[in-house]
């Protein structure tokens, strides 16, 4: 007993308290908000229940994944990732395949009542085989052929959300994708350059969006304009949290959250049902978590001795950062309502699930540091 005591203690010793305070948080704050607006909603006793077993399996997830030699088990599965990322994406273009709304991204399990979304599942494998080829390329980054071979990697997995027609995630991958390749020191001119080449392309672009798509894009920066239909969502998000003024109205006292559209609502917009139980005082408390769990793992990636580590840190915190200033400028009605989930706040297993386990990606690069005592690379 004494030596199964000791080797539990040792392992917690793996994980960083800092990350495991700010995705401990904000989950808490979720099972709040959702058990506050429970009876708002059919189903929302069962969300709750389901919601409080993603996090307790996110924990565990969390802990297992921290005890793991990130970089042995990168090294002997990276085409296993690759092959798994590829295939779970193409399973939802197959009759497997179930759409919530206008976009195909969920499969069913047979036989049972889950719906799982694989985009989310795949940015864990996603980002470390990415940043495992950054790891191989990075003194040649800059050559085209490097380049080459990264857009196809790339390209191939974001293609694919693309074609489940879920633009909101398919942006989130291409802005830590960005987020990664900076990281990695691809020269700014070729930064400059994809920009220059996307407003040039920008009418055609355009013109290949559905339009529900293009309506979420126009309306998205004025939705005064059209404020009973696509500007709805976001003029009724930017009400509840104005009505919860300071300090909120409480659990009982929050109503303005029940004009919003109940599609979405306890998803994409928990950060205005959040806001107008608990104020703006709530609200700045869990955007201050989460600057906290950015820099703590930007904090990681630059002082690691590993780059392999370090990419999958910034992987991390560019997923992190792209979802949570997308989620909470739609909130605010500041920016496109493109269906992004608020990492540890939002409902639904698969975005709560893939958080804590990325998490437990960071937990094993910090753990594993002193691994590499005498060694120190650069890119």
């Amino acid at each position: 007993m004494k030596i199964s005591l000791y080797s539990v203690r040792e392992r917690l010793k793996r994980m960083d308290p800092i990350l495991l305070l700010c995705s401990i948080v904000p989950s808490m704050f979720s099972l709040l908000t959702l058990w506050g607006c429970r009876d708002a909603y059919v189903g929302g006793t069962k969300r709750v229940i389901v919601q409080f077993a993603a996090v307790l399996l996110g924990v565990m997830f969390t802990f297992v994944v921290a005890n793991l030699d990130y970089e042995y088990v990168v090294n002997k599965l990276f085409w296993g990732f690759f092959a798994f990322s590829v295939i779970l994406l193409v399973l939802v273009l197959t009759p497997l395949g179930t759409s919530e709304g206008s976009n195909q991204s969920y499969i069913v399990i047979p036989f049972l009542p889950i719906n799982l979304q694989p985009s989310e599942f795949v940015k864990v494998t996603f980002i470390v085989t990415f940043a495992k080829h950054l790891d191989v390329v990075k003194a040649r980054i800059n050559h085209p052929k490097s380049l080459l071979g990264l857009a196809l990697h790339a390209g191939l997995i974001i293609v694919l959300i693309l074609l489940e027609k879920d633009l909101g995630v398919a942006l989130v991958y291409i802005a830590f994708v960005a987020i990664m390749l900076w990281g990695a020191g691809l020269n700014l001119w070729y930064f400059f350059g994809v920009i220059v080449a996307l407003v040039l392309a920008s009418p055609y672009l355009w013109s290949i969006l559905e339009p529900h798509q293009q309506e979420r894009i126009l309306y998205g920066f004025r939705p005064e304009l059209d404020p009973l239909g696509a500007g709805m969502h976001a003029m009724t998000s930017k009400a509840a949290l104005a009505s919860g003024g300071l300090f909120g109205k409480g659990i009982s006292g929050a109503e303005a959250y029940l004009n919003m559209p109940t599609k979405g609502t306890y998803t994409d917009f928990i950060f205005a049902i959040f806001g107008e139980m608990f104020g703006f005082v709530a609200c700045l408390v869990l955007i201050l978590l989460y600057a906290l769990l950015i820099i703590r793992i930007i904090h990681i990636a630059r002082t690691h001795r590993k780059d392999l580590g370090a990419f999958i840190c910034i992987g991390v915190a560019g997923t992190l950062f792209a979802q949570i200033i997308e989620n909470i400028g739609m909130c605010l009605a500041m920016l496109p309502v493109v269906g992004i989930t608020l990492p540890f706040m939002s409902y639904g297993g698969s975005s709560m699930l893939t958080n804590f386990v990325l998490l437990g990606l960071v937990h094993s690069v910090n753990a594993n540091r002193n691994k590499y005592y005498f060694e120190r690379e650069s890119v």
